[in-house]
């Protein structure tokens, strides 16, 4: 519809404007409009048609067809329409280089015909005129790119950050996943592997091992669950765990687990209680794992500017049941979970056993007990 509109501009508007324009026996007269004249006033729309596969030569179309239309003397006005139009678009295109050339050989001609071929030649009033007004053209064109062009790079910015948190949200719900999983079947088939193994001399025992499998199953439905819902539309993105499930977890794990609290306890960022309390988790998996009937003890050592969490093993006392299982990723998770909050972490073996300890940054609070325990 542009180059329509564009042609009924041009044709009207310049039928109108030639009544001023046009004066019998006046020297300096416009030559009123004919065929050939209402013939070029459309040739430059016509040109128009084609500006989107080819914006370069729609634009020097309607610049050779407003040219013509000027030399042959009829009315100034709605006729510069259409190379306005043609530079804007070209400009847009990217045809930047084309579009200041052909800008400057339409200036070229102006000033050509208003100094050599009118018969009253016009001065640099006129030249400066028209020279002005192209360049306002071409710096509206050029802004409107511009800004365009911004707006694209900050829509594909924001597009590219939200690719990366939909990154960041599986990994972590990958690492939510491993967490909750190692831990709870690492927990049943230990269980299962001592029910089993008491089952006909001890079936007390052997029940309280499969009553802890129920629990354990449990617990892992559940955390999925929580884990899972954040793929839902409108799942709250909430932490699937915390500190205050801590003890929780430790009673899970079986007697020989135990915790200490050194410092005065207080409420935490989410992340860092999160990352603390799947710290533990994996610790206590790699115990059960690794270190069957070593006892454990969780220590959470709270600082001015720190949570420190350590978990302690006495080293294996039973046959290794996982002892099949090589690798993983249950340390260099933990020390990715630390190293995400600007925190660090250390695990290697201490005494007969084997130790972790994360350093997780948090705000200070006033009145904290700074002091540490005693190695």
């Amino acid at each position: 519809m542009l180059p329509l509109l564009v042609a009924m501009g041009q044709t009207w508007g310049t039928a109108g404007a030639q009544k001023a324009q046009v004066h019998p026996g006046d020297p300096a007269t416009r030559v009123p409009l004919d065929p050939l004249g209402y013939a070029l006033a459309a040739a430059g729309p016509l040109g128009l048609l084609m500006r989107r596969a080819h914006p370069v030569a729609a634009l020097w179309v309607t610049i050779a067809a407003t040219c013509a239309f000027v030399y042959q003397g009829y009315s100034y006005g709605p006729i510069f329409l259409s190379p306005i139009v043609a530079i804007f678009n070209a400009v847009m295109a990217g045809h930047r280089r084309a579009t200041w050339l052909a800008a400057g050989t339409f200036y070229l001609f102006f000033v050509s015909y208003a100094t050599w071929i009118v018969p009253t030649p016009l001065g640099l009033w006129h030249h400066g005129a028209v020279a002005a007004v192209v360049l306002l053209v071409l710096t509206v064109s050029e802004v409107a790119r511009a800004r365009r062009d911004q707006r694209v790079e900050r829509e594909r910015v924001e597009e590219e950050e939200a690719r990366r948190q939909v990154s960041e949200e599986r990994l972590t719900m990958a690492q939510e996943l491993h967490d909750v999983l190692g831990h709870s079947i690492s927990l049943i088939h230990v269980q299962a592997s001592t029910a089993l193994h008491l089952i006909d001399e001890h079936p007390e025992q052997a029940r309280t091992a499969l009553a802890t499998i129920k629990q354990a199953s449990k617990d892992v439905l559940t955390e999925m669950r929580s884990v899972l819902g954040v793929l839902r539309e409108g799942a709250p993105r909430s932490p699937t765990a915390g500190l205050s499930r801590l003890d929780e977890l430790v009673e899970r794990s079986g007697p020989t687990v135990t915790k200490r609290v050194v410092g005065t306890p207080r409420p935490l960022p989410p992340g860092v209680e999160r990352a603390a309390y799947r710290i533990v988790q994996e610790s206590l998996t790699n115990v059960t794992k690794h270190a069957p009937g070593a006892g454990a003890t969780v220590t959470l050592l709270y600082r001015q500017a720190e949570l420190v969490v350590r978990v302690e093993d006495t080293g294996a006392t039973l046959p290794v049941t996982l002892g099949d299982e090589r690798g993983g990723n249950g340390i260099p998770g933990m020390r990715e979970r630390a190293a995400a909050l600007g925190g660090s972490l250390t695990a290697a073996p201490h005494g007969h056993g084997f130790r972790v300890e994360a350093r997780l940054p948090v705000p200070p609070a006033a009145g904290d007990d700074t002091s540490e325990e005693t190695e």
